[in-house]
């Protein structure tokens, strides 16, 4: 697998439309629509909280805005890095790696964050709780030979509200 081939899979082809509608309600209703979703229709929960990652293309330097589900651990932010299932990373989360802190926006606050990857116990321990937050994880990771990886924001400054 190679880390920097980045491929759209059948999911993501199939739920574009959805996701840029869910970024654009989020940041045209200042987090007040989009943070929580129903996702029973793809096996998760009726409220699933989603966030918003500001991300800066590692080759282009184009900025982008990503929705993704998450946790909240201990007062950390907990995302998984699961392209559907796909035997590649996610492009944000190449991004992310390249960036030394991310902006995070959760409802209408929105917060400057440094990053890490939780490794050994910890990560499985985060895993099971995204895992029980969003059961379809199971099933991503099942689908692929590598370790789906999850990363943790530490919030730290609050700042403007992120803008389409």
């Amino acid at each position: 697998m190679s880390e920097d081939k980045v491929t759209m899979t059948d999911v993501e082809r199939a739920t574009l439309e959805f996701v840029a509608q869910h970024r654009n309600a989020y940041l045209s209703s200042q987090g007040r629509a989009g943070h929580i979703l129903d996702y029973r229709h793809l096996g998760g929960h009726r409220f699933t909280t989603t966030l918003l990652v500001e991300n800066f293309g590692r080759k282009t330097g184009e900025r982008r805005i990503t929705p993704l589900i998450y946790g909240d651990t201990g007062g950390e932010i907990v995302i998984v890095a699961s392209k559907g299932g796909a035997d590649v990373h996610p492009g944000w989360y190449h991004n992310v790696l390249a960036m030394q802190d991310v902006t995070v926006q959760i409802g209408g606050q929105a917060f400057r964050c440094s990053w890490r990857e939780p490794q050994n116990a910890e990560r499985r321990a985060i895993w099971e709780f995204m895992a029980n937050l969003y059961p379809p994880y199971r099933d991503y990771q099942a689908g692929t030979t590598r370790e789906i990886p999850t990363v943790v924001f530490q919030p730290g400054d609050e700042v403007e509200a992120l803008k389409a």
